[in-house]
């Protein structure tokens, strides 16, 4: 489990806070959505979580070891991230960006990373993908291709970046479901403000509101909640 107790970020030199008393816990079996429209704090939270920022306040414990006494391999091996961008290797086929961290991070040997590479494939169904090239492929497979890249190094918690911004309706509910199938592989934390791919690809999980957090529970609940109020606001 994650659990996050009075997280508080500050931008350094001033007294804004980008989170303010943060606490939630993230149950490593579901898929978990961090939502809020844009400047709610959500990706703060995630580069907290991810390690890219140091909180002013708080902590934030994996399985109630605190990350910030963990080495680089010991958190990477807990988390990882698949960004925005993808940040796949235009020069590497799929197969090639597969097997970079399991033979540079890892130290397994060519041959065996090339091996479990082509069963993870197989194993989400994108095999097929395998000898082309990040620009031969849609943005679908590409974050398919991310994810599957990012689940090499087993991790038992990913962080996932506003995974749909660069995927139209139809895609983004293939990929949803695709997700949701894949809770047994790890537990995915998805940062996003696409409430409808959230209703269809998460269980439960957080909304934030100017850096505090407004609702956090069972995600059909917790969106119908939202609606409401929004709804309520606007009248």
């Amino acid at each position: 489990m994650i659990k996050i107790q009075h997280l508080t970020y500050r931008y350094p030199g001033s007294d804004s806070e980008a989170l303010r008393d943060v606490d939630i816990e993230l149950p490593p079996e579901h898929v978990f959505a961090i939502l809020g429209q844009s400047g709610s704090g959500k990706t703060t939270l995630l580069n907290c979580i991810a390690r890219f920022l140091t909180p002013t306040e708080g902590t934030i414990t994996i399985d109630g070891t605190d990350i910030s006494s963990m080495d680089r391999k010991q958190f990477r091996s807990c988390l990882g991230v698949v960004f925005q961008n993808l940040n796949l290797f235009p020069h590497l086929t799929v197969m090639g960006n597969m097997v970079l961290a399991p033979i540079k991070a890892l130290g397994k040997s060519p041959a065996r990373a090339n091996q479990e590479a082509g069963a993870m494939l197989e194993k989400l169904s994108i095999a097929e993908l395998a000898d082309r090239y990040p620009a031969q492929i849609s943005g679908g497979q590409a974050q398919r291709v991310a994810i599957a890249r990012g689940l090499m190094l087993q991790p038992r918690y990913m962080l996932l970046d506003e995974p749909t911004s660069a995927l139209d309706a139809r895609t983004t509910a293939d990929f949803a479901k695709w997700l949701a199938e894949l809770q047994q592989e790890t537990c995915f934390i998805i940062v996003t403000h696409d409430l409808p791919f959230a209703r269809q690809a998460a269980t439960h999980g957080v909304y934030l509101n100017g850096g505090k957090v407004q609702a956090v529970g069972e995600i059909e609940k917790m969106i119908d909640q939202q609606t409401e109020a929004t709804e309520s606001n606007e009248a």
